[in-house]
């Protein structure tokens, strides 16, 4: 059986069919491939690739499109069985079988660099302590979205039936594998800093995944004081680091100010290197342009160059949370008012916070990412903190004290009851981290899912909704899957 590499195994997982595993074709053999810093190297870099084409759409469907972020625009939205919550197995999202190609990755890495030499040890546990990282993160989003997973930590290097198809394994265990791979990678990682771009995985934006894992530990799987104190050690690990809020909020997501110091962790889209990411979708295109537009200069300009489509946009809810002297609204979406006899009619709404960069005239959204940056380390710790009985009003003044600027001591936060203090964090997370990718998983972990999501509201107490559906592709080709209870098999 011919072995497969972690840079030519393209086929191995099919986005077609959603099969786990197809026969390999690589011409090149493990034996002839593992040799060199060089060839590790190569296989890290593809495995940053794959997480990278997860991260252009699938990290927004799982982590806020169910929320009450985004709803109703011009177009017929393809998107309104997210923010409806109308998930079923037959219209089930992305499956996992794209994150399995990075598992996949982070696997071949982790078994053979331990047997290649290289010219410094340090760069060797380097890339091991970054192939950790992201299994774990890999993992971490999966059990999420999922629950119980198959769990797989050797790299699939056969084709048989026995190697492919596998039962799925407690979440429980699967965060056992989670904590062990950070614990590890941290071990590894030989200094505190960052790389240029802070587009890959460092001691720092590890500590704060591990935060981050453990705070959702604490909350859902009962880890209680002792995951709540070990989360808060590690979001203070993060915060001794090259790390600092930026003074402008709106440029933390330029394009031109990729890897700046809010920055610990970022997937990288570069022009030439790829196409659109998901904030495409979130735009407005020439068709849909007004031509009678109310603030007409101010609202041209803070749109500028048309591109893309309004298939979905944020909402009035969400955009009613925003006071007009939180400089992080026109920052985060931006409001189209047409004009008429009767005055201003409100149009359209669109994400600006990641509005691109235009070349050669055209729009591109190829804005990075964002895992993780200071401000949502400074909100875990807040958390953490008032979980513990301990005063969050420090971290969130913190980022308060930037939002709102010279009317900043009209907002000054006081700390009051562990329940008020919740819902302030949690309103917070959604004003500085609106379209990041973290309000579906900030609603779960709080346990206020059906209280916040209007499409939610009227169905409290069926919690198999907090998950996803697994689809009927995967239930097909997997035989050893069963669906996630509460969904029709």
């Amino acid at each position: 059986m011919k072995k497969i590499t972690g840079l030519l195994f393209a086929l191995i997982f099919s986005s077609c069919t959603g099969e786990l595993m197809l026969e390999p074709v690589s011409q090149i053999s493990n034996a002839s491939f593992w040799k060199t810093e060089s060839d590790a190297n190569g296989a890290l870099y593809g495995m940053y690739a794959r997480l990278r084409t997860q991260a252009a759409e699938n990290f927004f469907f799982w982590g806020e499109a169910r929320s009450e972020v985004m709803g109703n625009s011009l177009s017929v939205s393809p998107y309104a069985v997210y923010f409806n919550n109308l998930l079923d197995a037959n219209t089930a999202g992305p499956g996992w079988q794209g994150m399995y190609t990075v598992v996949h990755d982070a696997n071949l890495l982790l078994k053979y660099v331990p047997g290649i030499t290289f010219t410094s040890q340090d760069t060797k546990n380097n890339i091991l302590a970054q192939a950790y990282t992201t299994r774990a993160f890999v993992y971490f989003l999966m059990a999420k979205t999922w629950g119980d997973l198959p769990l797989i930590t050797s790299p699939t290097e056969g084709y048989d039936s026995e190697t492919i198809q596998k039962e799925r394994t407690t979440r429980e265990k699967i965060f056992d594998l989670i904590k062990e791979d950070l614990d590890e990678a941290i071990r590894l990682f030989p200094n505190n800093n960052f790389t240029a771009g802070r587009n890959v995985w460092s001691r720092p934006s590890a500590h704060a995944l591990k935060g981050d894992v453990y705070l959702w530990t604490a909350r859902q799987l009962n880890g209680g004081n002792q995951d709540l104190q070990v989360a808060l050690g590690a979001l203070e690990e993060a915060e001794r680091s090259d790390v600092a809020l930026l003074s402008d909020f709106g440029s933390i997501f330029d394009y031109t100010n990729k890897g700046n110091k809010e920055i610990l962790m970022a997937v990288r889209f570069q022009d030439v290197e790829v196409t659109n990411n998901i904030f495409v979708t979130m735009y407005i295109s020439a068709a849909e342009f007004p031509s009678n537009i109310a603030t007409d200069a101010a609202t041209r300009e803070a749109v500028g160059t048309v591109a893309g489509n309004n298939y979905w946009a944020p909402t009035a809810l969400v955009r009613g949370r925003f006071s007009d002297d939180d400089r992080r609204k026109k920052a985060s979406f931006t409001e189209i008012y047409t004009a008429g006899q009767g005055g201003s009619t409100f149009y359209a709404s669109l994400v600006s916070k990641f509005n691109g960069v235009v070349i050669g005239g055209a729009r591109r959204f190829l804005d990075d990412i964002v895992l993780y940056r200071y401000a949502d380390v400074l909100l875990m710790k807040a958390e953490a903190k008032n979980a513990l009985g301990g005063d969050p009003s420090p971290e969130i003044n913190q980022v308060r004290k930037r939002a709102y600027g010279d009317n900043y001591p009209g907002h000054i936060f006081i700390s009051g009851s562990r329940e008020q203090n919740d819902e302030a964090i949690l309103t917070e997370r959604l004003l500085e981290l609106v379209f990041e990718g973290k309000r579906w998983w900030d609603l779960v972990r709080f346990g206020k899912a059906f209280e916040k999501v209007p499409s939610l509201r009227d169905r409290t107490g069926r919690d198999h909704l907090l998950l996803f559906p697994i689809s009927e592709t995967t239930l097909s080709l997997e035989t050893k899957i069963r669906q996630n209870p509460g969904y029709s098999q």
